[in-house]
């Protein structure tokens, strides 16, 4: 199996585990989408450039004030919350949950998702 269709299975797996998340997305760090399985037609790669923009000024953010290394982060809307995981040096995990979705449940799941992400990029 190639790793895109890795990717792609560890992403229908994670929206498996938690049927009303809305999307999930492996990206480059450099903000290329690599797999991704997004609801309501939103483009891959301006997902992707986005994910990896946000995740990258949280790793500034978190180097500046001494922090360590960044490992998650979200940003919460009314309608929905994203949430962003590092994948390794070389990726980002990024799915899109409905406002008032289970947080512990989207964690425990998603970071196991990043780390085999992580191990296949």
């Amino acid at each position: 199996m190639s790793k895109q269709e890795t990717l792609y299975q560890a992403i229908n797996q994670l929206r498996a585990s938690i049927p009303e998340l809305r999307g999930a997305i492996v990206a480059s760090s450099d903000g290329l989408a690599i797999a991704h399985s997004l609801s309501n037609g939103e483009d891959p790669n301006r997902v992707a450039a986005m994910a990896a923009t946000a995740l990258g000024l949280g790793k500034r953010i978190s180097e500046s004030l001494n922090a360590g290394s960044l490992t998650e982060t979200s940003v919460s809307g009314t309608n929905a919350q994203i949430y962003l995981y590092a994948a390794g040096q070389k990726g980002v995990l990024a799915i899109v949950a409905p406002a008032g979705a289970n947080i512990g449940l989207i964690h425990m799941e998603a970071r196991e998702t990043a780390k085999a992400v992580a191990s296949i990029l």
